[in-house]
């Protein structure tokens, strides 16, 4: 009873090792595929918040500004597709009555 209490186990342990190693695999292409680079400001007139985004990675990414804005809801910009190498921006203005932008995020897919 003991033995096999103990094969189960060292069967278990090879098995949940082996899943971490697969999961481990695909996330490295990802990695070493380049990053996508993205920077939040605002736009000194009219306050609208600006998400800025270089795809440095081999694939085409999409993205979009997220805005909070201080008491009004949270805004999000258009979505975005930017070509490997490219430069592109999302914005989102806050509504009037809005206290302006509180900060400038973004989502990337």
């Amino acid at each position: 009873m003991i033995r096999s209490k103990k094969m189960f186990a060292a069967g278990l342990a090879t098995t949940v090792s082996a899943v971490a190693l697969s999961v481990g695999a695909m996330a490295a292409p990802a990695s070493a595929a380049g990053s996508v680079d993205c920077s939040g400001s605002v736009h000194g007139i009219d306050g609208r918040g600006i998400a800025t985004c270089s795809n440095n990675s081999d694939r085409t990414i999409r993205f979009r500004a997220e805005v909070v804005c201080g008491l009004a809801p949270d805004v999000s910009g258009d979505w975005v597709t930017v070509n490997p190498g490219q430069v592109g921006q999302s914005s989102a203005t806050c509504a009037w009555y809005s206290s302006g932008v509180g900060s400038v995020g973004w989502t990337v897919e």
